[in-house]
């Protein structure tokens, strides 16, 4: 349990005062690739809320990067998500910004000022995302597959303890689903602990990982088919 970013035990997840999930049992270790499967509102998308403090813990234990869920303040709620970077199905990149904006305006909300130390993080996450573009053009004048890539840069940005990934590929054709799916691989690789949601399971045979599976108001653990 001592080297879990994401631990939940015997949790109860409600939302809008409706109960969720049930007996909810996870683990992401330090450095694990992990996902988190099931039909679109089996649940998925209420855990990974209730990991970066959108939905209380009211039954059960949880931590997320020694952020003890059942006892989180909403003050310290900041100080968690700085310890996490999400990625969005629908990219949520500022439409009204240049892509340098959207970098730089997480990294200054963030509490950095040095501008040429802000101008280096940017260059070195695209970098690890494989992108080379013009930083002042516009979401809208790039691919989806490149508004990804953005998003996934943004969420490196802080150096995070764990990647989230929701539903990350939904938008995308298979060709650059693929290729999104290789560069959280390859993040995985380079020591990233990273818990994607997905109910594209044919996606996830290709990635070896640990699997979780939201499903009639349980989850639990399966196997993936080879």
């Amino acid at each position: 349990m001592s080297n879990a970013i994401v631990s939940f035990s015997d949790a109860t997840i409600y939302q809008g005062g409706k109960k969720v999930l049930s007996n909810v049992n996870i683990e992401v270790p330090d450095g694990g690739f992990v996902f988190l499967i099931g039909r679109t509102g089996s649940g998925k998308s209420s855990i990974i809320k209730t990991i970066y403090g959108d939905i209380n813990l009211e039954n059960g234990l949880g931590s997320v990067a020694d952020f003890d869920l059942t006892r989180l303040k909403n003050k310290e709620i900041p100080e968690l998500r700085r310890n996490l970077g999400v990625v969005f199905q629908d990219f949520k990149l500022l439409p009204d910004r240049s892509i340098k904006s959207n970098l730089e305006f997480v990294l200054r909300a963030t509490g950095w000022k040095d501008k040429e130390k802000i101008s280096e993080r940017i260059s070195e996450v695209l970098e690890m995302v494989g992108i080379e573009i013009n930083t002042d053009k516009f979401p809208f004048e790039l691919s989806g597959g490149e508004q990804q890539r953005i998003a996934i840069a943004r969420a490196l940005l802080n150096n995070p303890k764990l990647i989230i990934a929701d539903e990350p590929t939904g938008n995308l054709d298979p060709q650059t689903s693929l290729e999104i799916m290789k560069l959280f691989k390859s993040l995985h690789e380079k020591g990233m602990t990273l818990l994607m949601a997905t109910h594209d399971y044919n996606m996830i045979v290709q990635f070896p990982g640990k699997i979780f599976k939201c499903e009639n108001g349980k989850v639990f653990e399966v196997v993936a088919k080879t």
